[in-house]
């Protein structure tokens, strides 16, 4: 076991503060494209009974208008977080007659890129950004890229949990610097091990055809219609998702040593010129095309598995709420859609997640250099492309070792942490959970990626027979569901508030698009 973290788990459980860590809130944030009957992706508008999804807090839109997002609020427990997920894509169905969720994080069948829906979120100047936003990903990565879907699980220790923290580590520093310090030590270290992540969870192993436009790939062929890699867990994860590519020519990096590294090197990005996003031009025949021509547009884009945040005032840049407030909360999102339950998660996967975020927390977090910068990228590409390969070697300190045997020494590590969270909450769901992922290290076949492809084989479907097939399980799943008046009706409230709330934004707006920008980027850190 890690020193730091067995002196640390000593120390939490000696000083009676473990039980801080039943405090922690957790939210979840679910993708999910909305296809045809056809199972082609949708080109109606996203429903206006669903509300607004400029101003909705828990349903609106990702990149495509048919790529709906499902949030739920900060809540203290697993199950809580479950049950609001569940309620939220009851009343979606509720309000959609012929259309489908898909259940997976591949899409459905594509006709190309302009069978992507940008979405739309009115005519206000924060709706034209958003919209613009996406227009420059488009031109930037392709569109169909934007439509991949996946499950972000947010994550925040208890504000109470904190202070107790910091006196066992006898540390004095202002406590929000504290937190921040200790929030991007955790950050690291789930980026040490985060190839973990689609090893056991992955679900994305195959894609239709369709979704590739004819491009060469190093894919093989499942059948007529389907491209898979035999070890891949999550091709989402791999190099065919969506990459910052042009900024790793460019050269910026996120810096993750600190807050203040961090957000320098997001602001540089963002400020930084990038020649072929020039020649793209910005506003063209009149028409804005993306919000600048720099590495960065915003944020956003920066394509990472995890990332600090702090809630934002609507106007507010999120890398200046984070330099002013510091890191509220965590968002992981290394999660594909588990095809396997209707909510696109279980409970099982959110305990160990869970359980993993604390482990990170508590071991040892020294800075990245570039060669483990290196590393990660390697072992990240390498579990979502070839993880269930018994031959797999992955890249540690300087060496190579077995992705299994990896594996069984981090699930080993985990267990004083899943046995301190089963107390803390009156359970075993934690070790039961961590039991499960002991399977899956032992036995590839057990993870959802083979499952999905040896299903696959066993029915004779490609990939959209077999998606289609849980899409149209999922949907009866959620008919079938008892959904009191009550519920529905505090939903449909939700979204006449939100039409009047995108109402009375646009009403309020007089300041031209090009000077809401200039201001918007201005902002001062």
């Amino acid at each position: 076991m890690d020193r730091k973290l067995e002196q640390r788990l000593w120390r939490l459980i000696n000083s009676g503060q473990h039980g801080l860590l039943a405090n922690s809130l957790i939210g979840l944030e679910k993708e999910s494209l909305r296809v045809g009957p056809d199972g082609k992706i949708a080109q109606t508008p996203h429903p206006a009974a669903l509300g607004s999804p400029l101003t909705h807090p828990y349903i609106t839109t990702d990149y495509s208008e048919a790529l709906a997002e499902f949030i739920t609020p900060p809540l203290a427990s697993i199950p809580a977080a479950l049950d609001f997920l569940r309620d939220v894509q009851t009343f979606v169905y509720s309000q959609l007659e012929e259309e489908l969720l898909w259940a997976t994080s591949m899409p459905c069948v594509m006709a190309g890129e302009r069978s992507v829906p940008i979405a739309q979120y009115g005519s206000s100047n924060i709706g034209m950004m958003k919209t613009v936003y996406r227009r420059g990903l488009g031109h930037r990565y392709g569109r169909m890229m934007q439509v991949i879907a996946g499950m972000h699980f947010n994550y925040s220790f208890a504000d109470s949990f904190w202070p107790a923290y910091q006196a066992l580590e006898e540390d004095r520093q202002p406590l929000q610097d504290f937190i921040n310090h200790h929030y991007f030590g955790l950050i690291r270290n789930m980026q040490r091990v985060g190839w973990l992540v689609p090893y056991l969870f992955g679900a994305s192993p195959a894609v239709c055809k369709s979704f590739l436009s004819g491009q060469p790939t190093q894919l093989d062929s499942f059948d007529q219609f389907t491209a898979y890699q035999p070890f891949a867990t999550s091709l989402r994860m791999g190099d065919i998702g969506y990459q910052n590519n042009k900024e790793a020519e460019s050269g910026i990096k996120a810096n993750y040593d600190s807050l203040d590294t961090y957000v320098d090197s997001l602001n540089r990005a963002i400020n930084t010129p990038c020649p072929s996003y020039q020649q793209l031009g910005v506003v063209v025949d009149g028409r804005y095309e993306q919000l600048n021509a720099n590495i960065l547009q915003i944020e956003n884009e920066y394509y990472s598995t995890i990332r600090p945040k702090q809630i934002t005032d609507r106007f507010e840049k999120p890398i200046h709420a984070l330099k002013h407030r510091g890191v509220r909360y965590l968002e992981l999102r290394s999660v594909d859609v588990n095809a396997y339950d209707p909510l696109g998660i279980s409970a099982s996967q959110m305990y160990f997640l869970e359980a993993l975020l604390v482990f990170c927390l508590l071991c040892d977090s020294p800075p990245i250099d570039a060669v483990e910068r290196s590393e990660i990228d390697f072992n990240e590409l390498a579990a979502a492309h070839q993880g269930r390969d018994p031959q797999l070697r992955l890249r540690r300190r300087g060496s190579e070792l077995p992705l299994r045997d990896w594996g069984k020494e981090i699930l080993a590590a985990m267990e004083g942490i899943c046995d301190l969270l089963d107390a803390v909450h009156g359970h075993r769901h934690y070790s039961e959970a961590l039991l499960r992922q002991w399977e899956k290290m032992h036995d590839p076949d057990l993870t959802p990626s083979a499952r999905m492809l040896a299903e696959m084989r066993a029915s004779g479907e490609g990939f959209f027979a077999f998606a289609m097939r849980m899409s149209q399980q999922h949907r009866e799943h959620f008919r079938s569901l008892p959904f009191s008046t009550e519920r529905r009706e505090e939903f449909l409230r939700l979204a006449e508030d939100s039409r009047r709330q995108q109402a009375a934004i646009e009403a309020a707006d007089s300041e031209p698009f090009e000077a809401f920008l200039a201001r918007y980027f201005a902002q001062p850190l």
